[in-house]
Order: structure tokens, then C-alpha cells, then sequence
């Protein structure tokens, strides 16, 4: 067997492993399991992220393996969310649930589509638009936060108004960090695995309630460093008009 043809399959099994666990996430929402198929959403995280790192240190990279990835994620990340996030919670608001599900599901598509054609152009260390891993994060995220306190049937407008708002995040020019090129990381590679434990053990200390925090806080800040630039751009015309009036 040629091993270069040995490892090219490697990181493709990762991403089918993804692929595997959207669409177990599928079938236990339509069995009403939302606590597996929540898990298996986040779990598929883990196989999304190794992918690329088995393909890169293997030096197996492929435009193959682009398409296959994107293809997985939308399924394990568009799909998977959309329908459990209807049949668990959005049923109940009728036809402005299933929209809500459709647009998660079309603006995951989009944000995909536009991840691939400009990832040669885009910004290092940034994101356009939320990922859509993190986004179908949060969506498992609020259930198992809900269901740590025993309030997943309860019907709340909040998730719905939150699945409109993660869909626009998606496809908006709204910068994210991204966690791939952090010069922080490669200057102090100890500090930032001290950071990396103590996180570890926070979301093992309380699972449920530290990745649903520490999701919501990631999909807030970049509204809230998008505005604070906003801000300060608008001082500095002030500032600029003011000194041209002097």
C-alpha cells in the first residue's frame, strides 16, 4: 500500500467522522434524544478542527479535502442545528420556526461558500462573519445550558430571536477572532497553555455552563469590537472636522 496514499486518506477520515456525528445528531432530534444530538454537534467540532491539523502536518492539503470539509460542515454544522433547534424549540412559532431554521441553514451555506473563495485574501487572525461551527456551538450550547436547569420545554421567544441573530452573524463583514494566528500563541506558547488547562478544567468544573458562557461570549464580541471601532472611527472625523473649522 503506498503510504502517500495512506496518509492523504487521514484527514478525510476526520472530516467523515464529522460528517458522521451531524447526522447522528439528526436522526436523535428526530427521536427526541436533543441531549445526544447537542453532544454530538459539539463533538463534531473536535473532528472539524483535526482535520485540517492532521492535513497540515501531513503536508495533505487539497482543494478535494476544501470541498469534502465544506460539504460535512454543512450538514454538521448547518443542518443538524437547524433541525434540532426546530424540533426542540422553534415548532411552536409555526411558519416564522421553520423560517428561522431554513435562514440558519441558507446563511450557513453562504458564510461556507464565502469562507472558501476568499480564504486566499482574508485577513490572518480573523474571521468574516461568525464561523459556522461556533454557531451551531451555541445552538447545542443553549440546550444543554437550559437542560442543566430543566427548562428546555419551556417555550421562550429568545431562541427564537437568537437563531435569526447567529444566521445574520453568519453572513455579516462582522470580525471574529480566529485562534489559528495568534502571534500571542507562537511569543508565549507556555502562558497560552496555562491559559488552555485553566479553561479545561473551568468547563470540566461545570461542562453545561462554562461552553455555553464562554460560546455566547465569543458571538459577542464581535458586535462589541465592531462598535467600539465604529465609535472611535466617528470620534476621529469629528475630530478631523473640528480641526479643518479651526
Amino acid at each position: 500500500m503506498d503510504f502517500k496514499r495512506t496518509v492523504y486518506v487521514l484527514p478525510n477520515i476526520f472530516t467523515t467522522a464529522n460528517l458522521f456525528c451531524g447526522v447522528y445528531a439528526i436522526i436523535a432530534t428526530l427521536n427526541e434524544k436533543f441531549f445526544y444530538a447537542a453532544v454530538a454537534i459539539l463533538l463534531a467540532n473536535v473532528f472539524d478542527i483535526a482535520d485540517g491539523k492532521v492535513a497540515r502536518i501531513t503536508n495533505t492539503t487539497s482543494k478535494f479535502g476544501v470541498e469534502y470539509d465544506s460539504l460535512c460542515d454543512l450538514v454538521s454544522f448547518g443542518v443538524a442545528p437547524a433541525v434540532l433547534i426546530y424540533w426542540w424549540a422553534l415548532k411552536p412559532y409555526g411558519r416564522f420556526g421553520w423560517m428561522a431554521s431554513f435562514l440558519f441553514i441558507a446563511c450557513g451555506a453562504l458564510r461556507l461558500a464565502r469562507f472558501n473563495v476568499m480564504v486566499e485574501v482574508a485577513e490572518k487572525g480573523r474571521f468574516i462573519g461568525l464561523p459556522i461551527p461556533a454557531a451551531a456551538s451555541t445552538i447545542a450550547s443553549v440546550f444543554l445550558f437550559l437542560n442543566h436547569f430543566g427548562k428546555v420545554d419551556q417555550k421562550n421567544i429568545i431562541i427564537l430571536v437568537l437563531t435569526y441573530l447567529l444566521s445574520f452573524l453568519m453572513v455579516s463583514n462582522i470580525r471574529y477572532l480566529s485562534f489559528k494566528e495568534l502571534d500571542f500563541i507562537k511569543k508565549k506558547p507556555l502562558t497560552f497553555l496555562f491559559f488552555i488547562i485553566l479553561l479545561f478544567i473551568l468547563i470540566a468544573s461545570q461542562p453545561d455552563i462554562m461552553i455555553f458562557t464562554c460560546l455566547i461570549i465569543y458571538v459577542i464580541s464581535g458586535p462589541i469590537e465592531y462598535f467600539f471601532k465604529l465609535n472611535i472611527f466617528r470620534r476621529g472625523r469629528k475630530n478631523v472636522r473640528k480641526g479643518k473649522n479651526i
